[in-house]
């Protein structure tokens, strides 16, 4: 589960930053409220977190705590302008992607088949009644899928730094 010690804090900050030539902050000074999946997400390994916000603030806060953690974003995909350009509406629907290197690679490592996990990857939706919601990967889930058994602390940890983003969301 997700843990507030600020000893956890610091270790979470080296985690996410150790690489070759990164100098080490803290990135995670205080941690919102954990994420609590609040509906099923009708889907094997995916955590389901209604936002407080409407969609583009929720789109901008994630993207915002992204940066602030020293996170790279990889890039958005608009599925709704995407359904658009085939004639085929959705409601609104955004993929972010984003991670860290120097801890996502060590998944590939352990099986490089993950990498079709990886980078990370967070999906706005917006239902019909408005109500805004964030997934994400249960990265338990994920590493059974790929069998990642020796990346036990790495997995917890990006599991951490998810819930950790998608709190960004609540109030």
């Amino acid at each position: 589960m997700f843990r507030s010690s600020k000893l956890h804090k610091k270790f979470l900050a080296v985690l996410l930053l150790a690489g070759p030539a990164t100098v080490v902050t803290p990135v995670i000074a205080s941690v919102a409220k954990a994420a609590t999946p609040v509906a099923s997400a009708h889907a094997d390994g995916v955590i389901k977190q209604k936002s407080d916000y409407a969609f583009d603030e929720t789109v901008t806060r994630i993207r915002a705590d992204i940066a602030k953690k020293g996170i790279r974003f990889f890039g958005e995909i608009d599925h709704t302008a995407l359904g658009a350009s085939a004639d085929l509406p959705i409601n609104r629907s955004k993929l972010l992607l984003f991670g860290n290197p120097p801890l996502g690679v060590q998944f590939l490592q352990a099986n490089p088949v993950a990498g079709l996990d990886w980078p990370v990857r967070m999906l706005v939706t917006q239902d019909d009644d408005g109500t805004v919601w964030v997934s994400w990967s249960d990265f338990n889930f994920v590493a059974n899928r790929y069998q990642l058994a020796d990346r036990d602390k790495q997995i917890a940890m990006a599991g951490e730094v998810a819930a950790s983003i998608a709190s960004s969301t609540r109030k």
